[in-house]
């Protein structure tokens, strides 16, 4: 199962440590469209926080995990 996580990419790539900008704004853009319903409440301001704090622990998980696929692939 965590060779699945770890797999997962960004169009069809590994994700890299670092995201390009292009791809951070891709990614919000998805989180945002796919969170639409659920944080309308919130003002435009706390949703922009919202999609970014998300954004970068999305990239920071994916960071974890693939050291640790990394480390369990000695």
């Amino acid at each position: 199962m965590l060779s699945l996580f770890c797999c997962v990419g960004y169009g069809g790539k590994p994700l890299k440590k670092d995201l390009t900008p292009k791809q951070r704004r891709e990614i919000k853009a998805k989180m945002a469209k796919a969170l639409k319903e659920n944080i309308k409440d919130l003002s435009t301001d706390f949703q922009k926080i919202l999609i970014d704090d998300l954004a970068t622990a999305f990239q920071n998980r994916m960071n974890v995990l693939m050291r640790v696929q990394a480390k369990r692939s000695y």
